[in-house]
């Protein structure tokens, strides 16, 4: 029998744009360090898209809302995929070179409401992705969070969360994130560039909280402060 993670308390899974669900669960880090993270299910019929796949502790309401038949990972967050790749038998999605996977997104898209956006200059591969859905949603994976608080966050995250600088914009670049996936002597000013000229109003990334309404202003006034020269 393969071994996984075991699950983690987190909350429900709810609807926060039309057939766009999240849910907040946990990953822990280290003794006493744990940290939130996110997990988005797309809806396109009776199938269910997965980004950042948490694992729950009981999947009863994910099997009410359909057949889980995708798991898509754009970014470092990947633990729980195989979970669902052996429970529901699902077709795993991904980028070149970040993992071994069933399908590349940069050929093909598991959803038709789906776009992906590759970073360019990332030490690593990672994209971010862009839903056709209530006005523009950006799915990021760390490269961009919003932090409204540190629900899902251990006594000691909570602290170190705000001295890393994980709540400084209300749209926060991932400050680990981007020590660890800009080049020496580069920048990812361009990548970041290229997602603020998208469409879009909401953002969800993999830590924090679903971002309603304003996030692509927020996002610009992030780069302006981050990439001030």
């Amino acid at each position: 029998m393969p071994s996984f993670p075991e699950p983690l308390p987190h909350g429900p899974l709810t609807e926060v744009f039309p057939d766009v669900f999240w849910m907040l669960g946990g990953v822990r880090m280290a003794p006493g360090m744990t940290i939130n993270r996110g997990m988005v299910v797309l809806r396109e019929g009776e199938e269910l898209t997965v980004l950042h796949a948490v694992r729950p502790v009981d999947p009863s309401a994910l099997d009410a809302l359909g057949k889980v038949t995708n798991v898509v990972r754009i970014g470092m967050h990947g633990m729980d995929d195989a979970w669902y790749l052996d429970r529901y038998g699902a077709t795993h999605w991904s980028l070149p070179g970040l993992c071994e996977t069933d399908r590349l997104l940069t050929e093909a898209v598991p959803v038709p409401w789906m776009t992906v956006h590759p970073f360019a200059h990332t030490t690593q591969p990672e994209a971010a992705v862009l839903l056709d859905r209530a006005e523009g949603v950006l799915i990021t994976c760390d490269a961009l969070q919003h932090w409204p608080d540190v629900e899902g966050c251990s006594l000691l995250a909570k602290g170190l969360t705000k001295v890393m600088g994980f709540q400084k914009h209300p749209v926060q670049i991932g400050p680990p994130w981007r020590k660890k996936m800009t080049p020496e002597g580069g920048s990812l000013e361009a990548d970041f560039r290229r997602l603020a000229a998208l469409d879009f109003d909401h953002l969800i990334g993999a830590h924090g909280k679903p971002m309603v309404g304003g996030a692509k202003a927020e996002l610009e006034h992030t780069l302006a402060a981050t990439f001030a020269t």
